[in-house]
């Protein structure tokens, strides 16, 4: 599974949508937990396409760096560090050029030999 997320995170990182989604399955789930709290949920290839594609725009360039891996009862655990500059401003007073740095971590699972479930916790 390990080289499956390492596919996808590069695609990420590279802004690159349509690559990110050969590495997942068309009933895939993804989810972002903020603060424990879910944010946002996506069924299947075309929402996730939707999501990714409507938030490439707000970064100029982005990175999530692996630093801790693990696998149990088929769930990879990352710990992992992001990096982002945004390209725009956000109504949140946000400017573009600002950059944000945290760390979080993601749980992936894998069917078929494609990712069937994302998510992504953050503080």
């Amino acid at each position: 599974m390990r080289t499956l997320i390492d596919r996808y995170i590069d695609a990420y990182n590279r802004l690159d949508v349509d690559a990110m989604l050969t590495a997942v399955h068309r009933e895939v789930i993804f989810e972002n937990y903020t603060a424990g709290t879910l944010s946002v949920r996506t069924l299947g290839i075309d929402e996730l396409r939707h999501l990714a594609e409507s938030s490439r725009g707000l970064f100029s360039a982005r990175r999530q760096t692996i630093t801790g891996y693990s696998e149990a009862a088929g769930t990879a655990y990352l710990q992992i560090f992001f990096e982002g500059t945004f390209a725009i401003d956000l109504l949140n007073g946000v400017r573009a050029g600002q950059r944000i740095a945290m760390p979080g971590r993601s749980e992936f699972r894998e069917r078929d030999g494609l990712l069937i479930y994302i998510a992504d916790h953050s503080d």
